[in-house]
């Protein structure tokens, strides 16, 4: 008898499997790695080679990598990284405690516990519009009903959900929110908005998934509270954070911020897919920051991201002017750029590919929302590009829109 399944046979998919809608973002890695032509490359949210402390990751490495670091290590992470990073952060604006605190693999396990933990087939979950589509994904692959929410240059417009909870005709299960240098606009939600989120939350009893891989790289302006300083012990925070942006995303190391009683859920729900996050890693990361070199690392970079940050506008006030608009990030790694006139109608989707053949690389619009919407903007990474090399990419992205301009004019018989 013969038991291999023919082509024609469909394969027992569970039901969740079509809402494994993948990461437009993350494809990008490998579409890059396959260009043969040089690409400036404003597309990845990934911190520039220079900036990740190489020679000292090299010299840690050689002095606390030894068998204990080759075994499996506890599920809530390495008791020196837990000091570590607790006794780091009670000198920033988000303080926390060793029994909140689980060592993730980055910031993308922590969403997906606060998903496996919270999120119920058909639950509704707030996602912000534009947003981070890997966290709105992660709701949906637990079933989530994504309901999008406008953002304006104070972050979320905690103003308009009640209207649009009650138009969706029940509450929220969750909100999930990306408060400071959000990717992809770049905005910072405001003090009093932050506030009245909490107010909502408790109204609804909601849980605020609270992603920030971005809070530690403010470059100017002045910092915020977080959550879970403005309302202390709350049950309904679930905070992730991660070293990806501040060190390298390749470490897979991060942390979520939780309410004590729920830590050992957070743990057992852990240890159902990795058993523990990587042990090597977390020891470097421990002794980087045991040997006090996160601070000088952090200050270098928010003096040279706010370099670059510039440094981006000024190219694009100076080759593209009145033709696009941004916004204008205190933070973090991304600017959001909307096409103006009759640049607007042309079709970012279509735009990127363009771009990629002229040699630059973004992510469009479209690719940062739940339904598609956006296909007049862009997100740009200024972080990862020097100053010099981000005015060639610009360069290359006016050559592109007006290839594309052109095309549309013809195409409408213009």
């Amino acid at each position: 008898m013969n038991h291999v399944a023919t082509r024609a046979q469909a394969l027992p998919l569970a039901d969740r499997a079509a809402s494994l809608v993948g990461s437009v973002i993350d494809s990008s890695t490998s579409l890059l790695a396959a260009q043969t032509h040089d690409i400036v490359r404003f597309a990845m949210g990934s911190p520039a080679d220079e900036a990740v402390p190489l020679d000292e990751f090299r010299d840690i490495a050689d002095k606390v990598i030894d068998h204990s670091s080759m075994t499996y290590g506890a599920t809530e992470g390495e008791p020196v990284l837990l000091k570590a990073l607790v006794d780091y952060l009670a000198g920033t604006t988000d303080p926390t405690t060793e029994d909140r605190v689980t060592i993730t693999a980055g910031g993308m396990q922590g969403l997906d516990l606060a998903c496996k933990i919270f999120i119920n087939p058909g639950d509704l979950v707030i996602v912000e519009s534009p947003t981070y589509t890997n966290g709105s994904a992660t709701a949906l692959s637990y079933g989530a009903e994504l309901l999008e929410a406008p953002m304006d240059d104070n972050g979320l417009i905690v103003e308009a959900l009640p209207e649009l909870v009650a138009a969706a005709g029940r509450t929220p299960k969750a909100i999930y929110t990306i408060p400071n240098f959000q990717n992809p606009s770049g905005v910072t939600l405001s003090l009093a908005r932050r506030h009245q989120l909490l107010e909502l939350a408790h109204e609804w009893n909601a849980v605020i998934i609270d992603d920030d891989p971005y809070g530690l790289l403010r470059f100017q302006g002045e910092d915020l509270p977080s959550f879970q300083a403005l309302s202390p012990g709350d049950p309904l925070l679930f905070s992730v954070r991660t070293f990806s942006k501040i060190l390298a995303p390749g470490l897979r190391v991060g942390w979520v911020d939780t309410d004590p009683a729920l830590r050992q859920l957070v743990i057992n729900a852990k240890q159902a897919m990795d058993t523990c996050t990587n042990v090597p890693n977390q020891h470097i990361v421990a002794e980087f920051i045991r040997r006090g070199g996160l601070d000088n690392h952090l200050a270098g970079l928010r003096t040279e991201y706010k370099r670059r940050k510039d440094a981006m506008q000024e190219g694009l006030r100076s080759h593209l002017g009145d033709r696009v608009t941004t916004t204008d990030p205190e933070g973090g790694f991304f600017l959001w750029l909307t096409l103006q006139g009759e640049d607007a109608r042309i079709s970012t989707r279509k735009l990127f590919e363009t771009a990629l053949a002229e040699g630059v690389a973004f992510i469009p619009g479209p690719a940062l929302s739940a339904s598609g919407k956006f296909d007049d903007a862009v997100r740009l990474c200024f972080a990862t590009t020097t100053p010099e090399r981000a005015e060639e990419g610009i360069i290359r992205l006016g050559r592109a829109m007006d290839r594309e301009l052109a095309a549309f004019k013809a195409g409408a018989g213009a």
